[in-house]
């Protein structure tokens, strides 16, 4: 019988750094193809071209997979942000945070896809309580660590997602009519 050689999918470095990396891109793909709710391990594993054994071994099950990829999409939206909010303070910075946030998100295929369609009551629920969400409010806005108000400006955010306003003129309107003086007043106590 003829011994038939296949090739080590992990090689170059770290067997766990690349099945992860691996497997965090199978999954960013097939999120943005179908949806988080159109997701599940085995066309993770698939994709990744690994056995479910592996995939749990190296990243876990569904929940942590979309909590990497919700992590690695926010943090490069994250990047993107903060090199626009140098030049602002205080309940200014918290407008243009929101705003830059809301239009980075639109463009980013992996997030996007989240508020196009039809979503699924655990994926709204997910995404209104994923710590990664708040950490990157506080860090943009410079908020003191305050985890309600972090998740307030991640409500706001996801509620101009989900229910956008007509333009960006509008939406810059209403924040800056409804969030800023709260913000402002805030900030003077």
């Amino acid at each position: 019988m003829e011994r038939v050689e296949h090739a080590d999918w992990l090689t170059g470095g770290s067997r766990r750094v690349l099945a992860v990396e691996r497997i965090h891109a199978a999954a960013a793909d097939l999120i943005r193809e179908r949806g988080i709710d159109g997701v599940d391990v085995d066309q993770v594993a698939a994709r990744a071209e690994c056995s479910r054994a592996t995939l749990y071994r190296y990243v876990g099950g569904k929940r942590a997979l979309v909590e990497a990829v919700m992590s690695r999409a926010a943090d490069t939206v994250a990047e993107r942000i903060e090199q626009t909010l140098e030049p602002f303070e205080t309940s200014e910075r918290i407008v243009e945070a929101i705003l830059a946030a809301v239009v980075e998100i639109r463009a980013e295929p992996t997030l996007a896809r989240w508020f196009t369609g039809t979503r699924s009551r655990s994926t709204d629920e997910y995404l209104a309580r994923a710590p990664e969400l708040g950490r990157v409010a506080i860090s943009l806005t410079r908020i003191a660590p305050d985890e309600e108000a972090a998740g307030w400006i991640v409500r706001i955010v996801l509620a101009l997602l989900t229910w956008p306003l007509p333009d960006a003129t509008a939406e810059r309107r209403a924040v800056e009519r409804f969030v800023e003086p709260v913000f402002r007043i805030r900030e003077s106590s």
